[in-house]
């Protein structure tokens, strides 16, 4: 497995572009590269290792399930549940860059999304939309629901 290839693969929310180069993830969607990208992890421990989530939420955070949080230093993480499909595949990095397979502000659509991934990861359900995940944006005192 290559970190730097764009893996296309259903993910807990939608069909996703996943890989640990955030520039041709952004090129790949045809976003600018300076827009922040979402990162998942396979655990709490990873998402420790990479940010200090404010110890009022801790609790919040660690009980959320298809909920991405953007902490006080502008960065986004979504720790993947155990129980989902795609938990085993992020296991293998512990990181990566995530986000919907399309084209920025447009629909999925799956000849795009094929032919703009490297690697295409199908289970036997196939690819699906699904609702997107809960957004909160947290800072040391409070948090604010973006979606």
């Amino acid at each position: 497995m290559n970190k730097d290839s764009v893996y296309l693969i259903q993910t807990d929310t939608t069909v996703g572009f996943l890989s640990n180069n955030d520039k041709k993830l952004a090129q790949t969607k045809k976003r600018p590269s300076s827009q922040k990208m979402l990162q998942v992890v396979d655990s709490f421990k990873t998402l420790k290792q990479q940010i200090r989530i404010p110890k009022k939420h801790r609790k919040l955070i660690r009980n959320s399930i298809k909920t991405t949080f953007i902490y006080p230093n502008g960065n986004s993480y979504r720790v993947i549940d155990k129980n989902m499909s795609h938990h085993n595949f992020i296991e293998k990095f512990g990181i990566m860059y995530s986000t919907s397979a399309n084209i920025t502000k447009n629909s999925f659509n799956l000849d795009y999304a094929v032919s703009n991934s490297d690697i295409v990861v199908e289970s036997s359900k196939g690819f699906y939309e699904s609702t997107p995940s809960k957004m909160f944006k947290i800072s040391n005192r409070k948090i604010i629901k973006i979606r």
